[in-house]
């Protein structure tokens, strides 16, 4: 069963969509600041997954929010694909000091 919206509907669904979706920008900008704080400065393991593991949530998120104000599947293989070089990336930084 498909379920027919009208457009003013779909277009307030896309626009909350974007609120939620910027909502959470913010939030990203900071973990990205904290992440160079805990790698480069501090040098803080603990600190580096704990922000990666925010920016994570918040990403996915993110990704969620803009899917659901379009009405698109919010599951997808592509955003975790996507995911993975961030995260490779992080992990061949942060090795060194977990193997120290």
């Amino acid at each position: 069963m498909v379920e027919r919206r009208s457009e003013p509907e779909r277009r307030a669904r896309a626009l909350m969509g974007v609120v939620a979706a910027s909502a959470l920008a913010y939030p990203l900008v900071v973990c990205a600041v904290e992440l160079v704080f805990a790698q480069l400065l501090t040098v803080d393991v603990v600190a580096v997954v704990g922000w990666l593991a925010l920016a994570l949530v918040c990403s996915v998120a993110f990704v969620a929010a803009v899917r659901w104000g379009a009405a698109r599947r919010i599951l997808s293989p592509w955003l975790l694909l996507g995911i993975a070089p961030p995260a490779l990336y992080e992990l061949w930084l942060t090795w060194p000091l977990l193997t120290a």
